[in-house]
């Protein structure tokens, strides 16, 4: 596995290995620049994007809301469909769905499609240590596979790698050498994974919306691989979050004009699946049986939490990652979760309360609000890292220079005589490492920040002694105050105490 990419060690020490990798900065930013610019121009061609944005919020918020409700609806409708619905509170069970399944159906092959769900509950390395080949067919999917590593963008899951990369990989699994042409390279995968379509005891998808009124899974691509995963193998598995939910196919309206907006600057996916069902009699394709894995997974633990609720509404666009000046620096794989991006920095601890080591992930942002800014139904990103932030704190795990820096800060603040005192000080003691009214000084606290940057020095003067020596020079250079403007000031003081008013203000 690539170093930049590892999970181990902490955020900060992660990014600092991705931050050498000019390679991985330079193709994260390339591609996010392209995707932020397409979701602009995008927008901008809808003509009524910020209402649209607020009707998206709406229905996520009345939905999540109503979870319950819907969810019930959902089931029921779905196995009315002749649909084998199942519920996972939490990781272990939902594997276990998932193996009971392929040993009933004694299955020696899977094929997937794109599914982030899949992603967060390792699907993949269950299947292969029970001795099931599993490959995914999305093509970024596939190519991350062959590399033994997870996605590092919600959307595009091989970002941070380039065609010269990908086509060693797949040398590698073709067993010939094959150029750096992308049209051969697609070609080759398109070809394999023909003969595993066709092979696969199961399909298994995740689920872009849920549909509740018909019970229908509704699945957004571009390649067209999600369809053969759904039509060819007799039977069907689809991974599901519970919060995937949406009232009526009038809604998918909505989501369907803001998720590839916002996620490719597309008008609309090159592919729109609705599947209701496993197939019935008289159609010409379809899986002869089909299972519905709703999981949880740490999702309902939001539902009622005043900071983390609206989480749920995230509709998995990756447009925050896009805009996110951290996400294109140190890439995706810095974050150590399934997720990335400001998505990644609320949902990984957010799924994961009680787990330590996910504490400094939300420190993985600027708090610049841009993903709020981007995020098609108006989830507000920036203040749940800043929640997270405070509840790091509060559980002891903040950073030390920082809580004795603030602490220190409180005090000379109480007290104006104390910090008119500290400031002197401070230019006095500064003095030996300022460098071009810079401190580069590369130790303690300011090692983080001068390693990319210099650290501003203080001024020669506060703001305050300036603006008494700007008074002093003007009292010193104003002209005298003639006797008919004196004569006419002291009239409207009298007229303005003669009516009761002070200052400006009614008594």
């Amino acid at each position: 596995m690539n170093p930049a990419q590892s999970t181990q060690g902490t955020v900060k020490e992660r990014a600092g290995v991705a931050l050498n990798n000019d390679f991985l900065r330079n193709a994260v930013k390339f591609t996010t620049e392209r995707l932020r610019s397409g979701k602009q121009a995008a927008s901008a061609e809808h003509g009524n994007w910020e209402e649209w944005r607020e009707r998206g919020r709406q229905i996520r918020l009345h939905t999540i809301a109503h979870l319950d409700y819907y969810l019930n609806l959902f089931v029921e409708n779905a196995r009315s469909n002749g649909v084998h619905v199942h519920f996972a509170p939490d990781t272990a069970a939902a594997t276990d769905i998932v193996m009971t399944i392929a040993r009933n159906k004694q299955a020696e092959s899977v094929v997937k499609s794109k599914s982030m769900v899949s992603e967060e509950l390792h699907i993949n390395r269950a299947l292969e240590l029970a001795g099931i080949e599993t490959i995914e067919s999305d093509l970024g999917e596939y190519i991350i596979q062959l590399a033994g590593e997870g996605p590092s963008h919600i959307v595009i899951p091989a970002i941070h790698k380039n065609r010269y990369q990908i086509a060693e990989l797949l040398s590698e699994d073709a067993g010939e050498e094959l150029p750096p042409d992308t049209t051969i390279l697609a070609g080759y995968v398109r070809r394999k994974l023909r003969e595993k379509f066709l092979g696969a005891d199961i399909g298994m998808t995740g689920c872009n919306f849920a549909i509740a009124e018909t019970g229908s899974m509704v699945l957004f691509e571009n390649e067209g691989n999600a369809r053969m995963v759904t039509t060819l193998p007799k039977t069907q598995i689809t991974l599901m979050g519970m919060e995937r939910i949406i009232p009526s196919w009038e809604d998918l309206e909505v989501m369907a004009t803001l998720l590839p907006r916002s996620a490719t600057g597309q008008r609309l996916t090159m592919y729109m699946s609705g599947i209701t069902g496993p197939k019935r009699t008289g159609d010409g394709d379809g899986p002869e049986e089909m299972h519905i894995i709703i999981v949880d997974n740490g999702r309902s633990e939001q539902l009622g939490d005043p900071e983390f609720q609206e989480l749920l509404n995230c509709i998995r666009c990756g447009a925050c990652l896009n805009v996110c000046p951290v996400y294109r620096h140190i890439g995706g794989h810095s974050y150590g979760g399934t997720y990335s991006g400001p998505i990644g920095a609320v949902l990984t601890p957010a799924l994961n309360r009680n787990v330590a080591e996910w504490d400094d992930i939300a420190n993985a942002s600027s708090l610049c609000g841009a993903c709020s800014e981007a995020c098609p139904v108006k989830i507000p990103l920036h203040d749940m890292l800043v929640y997270l932030r405070r509840r790091k704190v509060e559980r002891g795990h903040g950073n030390r220079w920082e809580t004795l820096g603030m602490k220190g800060f409180a005090v000379l603040m109480a007290n104006s005589k104390r910090l008119n005192l500290a400031l002197k000080m401070g230019r006095i003691a500064q003095k030996p490492v300022v460098h071009n009214k810079g401190i580069t000084l590369k130790i303690g606290p300011l090692k983080g920040w001068n390693t990319y940057r210099v650290a501003p020095s203080m001024a020669d003067h506060s703001f305050r002694e300036n603006w008494q020596e700007l008074s002093k020079d003007t009292r010193r250079t104003a002209p005298p105050m003639n006797a008919e403007t004196r004569d006419r000031m002291e009239q409207i003081l009298r007229q303005r105490r003669a009516s009761g008013i002070q200052g400006g203000h009614h008594e």
